[in-house]
């Protein structure tokens, strides 16, 4: 369940407005380009994950492949990414639950969203894992009603709203309005919509059949894609002008009222508080689970690996949550200069991961021998073609963060990040190698005077 409603976030119900306002009907080549992407990378990082299953995942296998060094960047950089998405997501969720209880501060609601997970991932594994396929199972059951509602309105079999026809698609300005430069820039806005399917990834090593979990969570990436994304987003670009002022605030609200459903807006916000605390689950999960595995590699503080009797690495928990407390008052006492600034940080990590992840695989498959990666249980459809495609793809969308103002900032912060991340793990090992070296020289050197006494 993880696997399959890890990638229907808030981002899909709110923010996916904005991205049809900017391309029109057209933002379903940038969903479909998008989901090409993360097909691929899932693809590669399953083989690596179906070979090796590790809670660390990507860190680990790019420390296999890269170096010490990557391991420890790309793992401290996605870790630091899910502790800053904990500070978004509780004040989302917050503002929700504020606005059905106004009588309550919504920081206070905030922090009792964040105390509330924390002590669910504290408990222990298990209870990690019942509130995220309960948070899953409400997604999941939203999308498919949607879908369902919304072929049949199509159709024109539901009473009281007309079949829009292709109207919506083809009559304001054609499938493109805004033209073909518009979805290359919807592309970006949508791919990072996509980021978290790799959870699945570092929840199947803590599963009772790792390898089996990651081949069918690697193998439904494509129809999840499809169907949620694609699918959804279909429906509301054929039954709502994609001009319209209400697919601007708020799609999916605008496609319920349409179907005539009484208190759309107080439905809409049910689902996303289920995907905000979803999130906010995942995202505890996430960055404890990849400090956990940093520590075991000596990369994090070495407490940080204990694990409790109920199998929770507890210090790596409390560890992300304190500075996801941290955040979430920053949100609040400074929303427009730290916390903007912190969140900017983090902007373009998902490119780097993907990025990571991708000549990792590269890398760590060409090391195989033939005979060895024909026994791999799951394989990358045309290597190393379509890892190539995958690694260019993702540098392409870098360039673009680069070209498109709005991006650009967040870019620049990302990489200002990862470049100081590299430059500690660079030092450390070369540090640590060359302490190693005048070790091993010594032990030689008593050696050579033992022998010749």
């Amino acid at each position: 369940m993880i696997a399959i409603a890890g990638v229907i976030g808030a981002g899909l119900f709110v923010g996916s407005g904005a991205a049809i306002q900017q391309a029109g009907p057209g933002i379903l080549v940038a969903y479909a380009a998008a989901g090409v992407v993360v097909i691929l990378v899932m693809r590669i990082l399953g083989e690596m994950a179906a070979a090796s299953p590790e809670t660390g995942s990507f860190s680990a296998y790019a420390d296999r492949a890269l170096g010490r060094w990557a391991g420890f960047s790309i793992g401290w950089l996605y870790a630091w990414f899910w502790i800053i998405v904990l500070g978004v997501e509780a004040t989302a969720g917050a503002a929700i639950v504020h606005r059905w209880v106004p009588g309550i501060d919504q920081w206070v609601w905030a922090l009792l969203l964040m105390v509330l997970l924390t002590l669910t991932n504290i408990a222990s594994v298990k209870s990690f894992g019942e509130f995220e396929f309960w948070f899953a199972s409400i997604k999941v059951a939203a999308i498919v009603l949607f879908l369902a509602l919304g072929i049949v309105a199509i159709l024109g079999f539901l009473p009281g709203v007309k079949a829009p026809g292709l109207d919506n698609l083809t009559g304001r300005g054609g499938f493109f309005p805004n033209g073909p430069g518009a979805v290359l820039g919807g592309v970006l806005v949508v791919v990072f919509s996509f980021f978290g399917a790799e959870i699945a990834t570092i929840a199947a090593g803590e599963s009772q059949n790792p390898v089996d979990a990651v081949r069918k969570a690697v193998r439904s990436t494509v129809w999840r894609i499809l169907i949620f994304y694609i699918g959804s987003i279909a429906i509301v670009v054929t039954l709502l002008p994609w001009d319209s002022a209400s697919v601007a605030k708020s799609p999916y609200v605008a496609v319920i009222e349409r179907f005539g459903i009484p208190g759309a807006g107080t439905i809409m916000d049910v689902i996303v508080l289920t995907s905000v605390l979803s999130c906010l689950n995942s995202g505890l999960y996430t960055a404890s689970r990849m400090l956990f595995s940093l520590s075991t590699r000596g990369d994090a503080p070495r407490s940080w690996a204990t694990i409790s009797a109920r199998g929770v690495p507890r210090s790596a928990v409390l560890a992300s949550t304190i500075v996801g407390f941290v955040t979430v008052g920053l949100n609040y006492l400074a929303p427009d200069t730290v916390f903007l600034f912190l969140v900017n940080t983090s902007g373009a990590i998902a490119l780097f991961v993907w990025l990571v992840i991708a000549a990792s695989q590269l890398i760590l498959r060409r090391r195989m021998g033939p005979d060895a990666a024909k026994a791999l249980t799951l394989r990358m459809w045309l290597f190393p073609y379509l890892t190539w495609f995958t690694i260019i793809s993702i540098l392409a969308l870098l360039v673009g963060m680069v070209i498109i103002p709005s991006t650009r900032e967040s870019l620049v912060l990302s990489l200002l990040l990862a470049g100081l991340l590299v430059a500690v793990g660079v030092w450390r090992y070369r540090k640590a190698r060359g302490t190693k070296d005048v070790t091993q020289s010594a032990t030689a050197v008593d050696s050579e005077n033992t022998e010749q006494i």
